[in-house]
């Protein structure tokens, strides 16, 4: 192509973005960072904490957070999958500035939606000569990358189109002959400056193939509208997965051909499991709705990320026994911190973080209501069965007590309904009970008319403790097997807090009825007998 044919081509091509890009969205205003991923599966750790740390980052520096979905792969599409990241975002406080469902000034924000806005890029780059119609079948792409793999060799596209003369190529397409874009790479080393990484050089052409960039569906790859979106959201700063760290000479190439300037870039080390494998997608345990399903706290899920992650000016004090808010998190977030090194997760620090956050919200009002309404829906559908035979235990003051007492012997809300701990909602069954014996009723009976005389105020495990002991001595009744029998009496557990405990935290009315219950088993049980 003629130099006054490519200047002719820029000139028209500055004035139609011009004037189709003609809002104020245009100006740049700052940090712009964005999340952008493929609505292809669940939300992951590894996504969560790209997401996290494009958010701090742009907090940090009073930027914007865009949710951008690259959703360019028709074949890979999960329903609901763009509803579902965004809650899954709300979740854990991530909430975008710019997104598909909140909308904003850039949008649309699916690629989907953005296809006009391709068409006029690559129709540009095809006239300044930076890219080719490619006419390759299948089938011929197939048996390169046989011959590639028998010949022990990289797998790529031998640039055959790249050659083609314009008259070639228009007659081809005059015969309705299908066609993908391809970009001409450039065959010399290109150079970037990773802010975490530092300088990175890479010959992308030794190992691939001219790429395609828009597919004969219409779609255009990743790589191609990963760069034009960046550039028409006015992204400053890509902070993404070190994964994508050996495209990144591809994508400056495509700025380059633009006459774009393109935004900084920090790659994310990985983050490895304990054992040093790589996450995967596969791993049903690392997904978001997997952790909130557990009862991890969305505070203790974004600590467990960064703790693992590094990337803050305060890593030593983040050892200590503390859990930080998302706003604490982005006034320490610092991205010279980050360490190029992979990290690996510690699973052990998820549960402590998670303890460190019930704590935390315990000293809070309004958590405290939220905490109290959870338990009771935890609580109603756990014992679903047993509603109608009995009462539960669901009372506000009682739940608060209740997680004021169990804060340090728990880990999440859902440890308050396993079977250790079932006793703090629901009566204990007697049907099948091995374990008291037909002659203690009438001990039973004493205990409960000792209890009852006590003040409220002395329904305390310390003062209880006083009183067992002493009943036990004055009826010579072995204290052992005392503490067996109440406990098993007001619990239905074996083993289990100690039976002084466990009375303070029912309380009087719901200790004397489950005594009260158990003596009624036990005489009724001799009657038959």
């Amino acid at each position: 192509m003629s130099y006054c044919k490519k200047i002719f081509y820029l000139s028209l091509y500055k004035y139609t973005v011009k004037r189709f890009f003609s809002s104020s969205a245009t100006e740049f205003r700052g940090v712009r960072v964005r999340f952008a991923p493929s609505p292809t599966g669940h939300l992951h750790l590894g996504g969560l904490r790209t997401a996290l740390y494009n958010y701090l980052f742009a907090k940090l520096h009073g930027g914007k957070f865009i949710l951008r979905i690259e959703d360019t792969d028709q074949t890979r599409l999960v329903p609901d999958a763009v509803e579902k990241l965004e809650n899954d975002l709300k979740w854990v406080g991530i909430i975008p500035d710019e997104s598909p469902l909140k909308g904003g000034p850039y949008g649309p924000y699916k690629q989907s939606e953005r296809l006009s806005l391709y068409r006029i890029q690559v129709k540009f780059i095809l006239n300044m000569g930076a890219a080719y119609h490619c006419f390759c079948s299948d089938r011929r792409l197939d048996l390169l990358r046989r011959e590639a793999l028998r010949s022990r060799q990289i797998p790529r596209y031998d640039n055959r189109c790249r050659h083609l003369s314009e008259s070639e190529v228009k007659e081809k397409l005059e015969e309705g002959k299908p066609s993908c874009i391809r970009f001409k790479l450039s065959s010399d080393e290109q150079t970037f400056d990773d802010a975490v990484y530092g300088r990175i050089s890479y010959n992308i052409a030794l190992n691939e193939g001219d790429p395609v960039i828009m597919k004969t569906d219409g779609f255009p790859t990743y790589h191609f509208a990963n760069v034009v979106d960046d550039h028409l959201m006015n992204i400053s700063h890509v902070l993404r997965g070190v994964e994508w760290q050996i495209s990144t000479t591809k994508h400056i190439m495509l700025y380059r051909a633009f006459g774009w300037k393109p935004p900084i870039y920090a790659h994310l080390p990985l983050i490895l499991n304990p054992d040093g494998s790589k996450l995967s997608k596969r791993q049903g345990d690392i997904r978001v709705e997997n952790f909130r399903n557990e009862g991890i706290f969305p505070e203790a899920l974004l600590n467990y990320v960064v703790d693992a992650g590094g990337g803050f000016s305060k890593d030593t004090e983040r050892k200590s026994s503390k859990i930080y808010s998302t706003p604490e998190l982005a006034q320490q977030f610092d991205l010279k911190a980050i360490k190029p090194s992979s990290c690996h997760l510690s699973p052990d620090r998820l549960t402590e973080f998670n303890s460190y956050a019930l704590e935390r919200k315990l000293q809070d009002e309004k958590e405290i209501l939220k905490l109290t309404e959870n338990v009771k829906t935890l609580v109603t559908r756990t014992f679903q069965s047993r509603m109608e035979s009995e009462n539960l235990q669901l009372q506000d003051k009682y739940i608060v007590s209740v997680l004021n007492w169990s804060k340090n012997r728990i880990t999440t809300l859902n440890d308050l309904v396993k079977d250790e701990l079932a006793f703090l909602w629901t009566v204990p069954s007697h049907q099948n009970d091995v374990m008291i014996c037909f002659y203690v009723s009438d001990v039973l009976q004493d205990i409960k008319v000792q209890l009852s005389t006590q003040q409220g105020t002395e329904f305390t495990k310390d003062h209880l403790k006083i009183i067992l002991k002493d009943f036990s001595i004055k009826t010579q009744f072995p204290f052992n097997r005392l503490m067996k029998l109440l406990r098993h009496a007001v619990s239905g557990l074996k083993e289990g807090p100690g039976v002084a405990e466990m009375m303070e935290i029912l309380g009087q009315t719901s200790t004397l009825s489950r005594l009260d219950r158990a003596i009624t088993f036990l005489k009724t049980v001799k009657t038959k007998q």
